[in-house]
């Protein structure tokens, strides 16, 4: 639901963090323990005394346990960057058994590869030096659980705000979900799964898509395909290349080099290594939001991406041993 600014409209502004974990109206700021204490010796309750907690190896922490109605409207985070994809982001609405949202937290923030990418998209931030943010807004009825495990074998610092308003939802409002999946290779035939979707109706919002080659050369022929609810074979929409899905062109190679980008809507944001180019082992992340484009379904909706370079006989050459990992975002009415 889209609302000017300047409209007041009674809805009220919570914020959960280490320093308010229930986002109680007066509750921030109170702690007199916590990952700060030993900072703030001396200067007393209220000046950081809890701004982080300690994430130990297989720990789950709860971040936010919330009452609705309501919707998250923006997500920060930071942690250990050398553990992004060891971390797993999980979003649970209204009392569901099974997260709407279950994805690795450097790919849910489209850095899939150890080191976070920059990204300045309307959706998603990752600014200097590795805070993750989320502008996704996520509604939610009755209640909204967000929790993070650490898969890590190390324990490591996590500081997060999550700020949400207390608000109406429609009926019709959508919850955000989001999967994961990796092909680790991805073998014969080279198609990647990228989500499979059954219970609309739903809109289909976004794709990050983080892949190492693993054989010289241009990697992107690929087509990526949504199958509609009825499709079965052939699908409804169906590009004409991975960068082109993407909204580069050409290899993304401008003068014998990979040029990164973020807008946005869709961006290349990481290349590993930057200053190189068409080598097998070098890792890709790239983005694709579709805000003013978003694909509807209304009861079922699979998409893939195909992983194909060249041969030298001038024949696409399926890359079989690649990794490709893909993180999708809809929203449905039905979890």
């Amino acid at each position: 639901m889209v609302q000017e600014i300047w409209q007041l409209d009674g809805r009220r502004t919570r914020s959960v963090s280490a320093e308010n974990p229930t986002g109680e109206p007066g509750a921030g700021g109170r702690a007199i323990s916590g990952t700060g204490a030993f900072a703030a010796a001396g200067l007393g309750r209220g000046w950081k005394v809890s701004p982080s907690i300690d994430l130990a190896p297989g720990e789950t922490a709860t971040l936010a346990d919330l009452s609705g109605p309501g919707v998250i409207r923006h997500l920060w985070l930071t942690t250990d960057r050398t553990v992004l994809r060891d971390f797993t982001l999980q979003m649970y609405w209204d009392g569901a058994a099974e997260p709407a949202i279950a994805v690795p937290l450097g790919d849910f923030f489209c850095s899939g590869w150890p080191e976070p990418a920059l990204v300045n998209s309307q959706m998603v931030v990752v600014a200097p030096a590795g805070g993750l943010n989320s502008y996704w807004p996520m509604p939610f009825g009755s209640h909204a659980l967000i929790t993070l495990h650490n898969g890590a074998s190390h324990t490591a610092p996590v500081y997060y705000q999550i700020t949400y308003l207390e608000e109406d939802v429609p009926a019709d409002a959508g919850r955000l979900h989001a999967r994961w999946r990796c092909s680790d290779p991805l073998g014969a035939p080279a198609v990647h799964p990228i989500v499979e979707i059954g219970g609309g109706p739903g809109r289909y919002v976004g794709t990050y898509l983080a892949i190492e080659p693993r054989a010289p050369g241009w990697w992107g022929e690929g087509e990526l395909k949504f199958y509609l609810d009825d499709d079965t074979d052939f699908p409804t929409i169906c590009g004409t290349g991975t960068e082109d899905y993407f909204g580069g062109a050409w290899n993304f190679d401008l003068g014998g080099s990979y040029v990164r980008y973020s807008t946005p809507y869709l961006g290349l944001p990481q290349v590993e290594p930057p200053n190189r180019i068409y080598e097998p082992q070098q890792r890709f992340g790239m983005y694709r939001w579709h805000i003013p484009d978003p694909v509807c379904f209304e009861h079922s909706l699979r998409a893939t991406v195909q992983a194909l370079g060249w041969r030298d006989d001038g024949h696409y050459r399926p890359l079989e041993h690649a990794h490709v990992a893909t993180t999708a975002l809809w929203y449905q009415l039905v979890p």
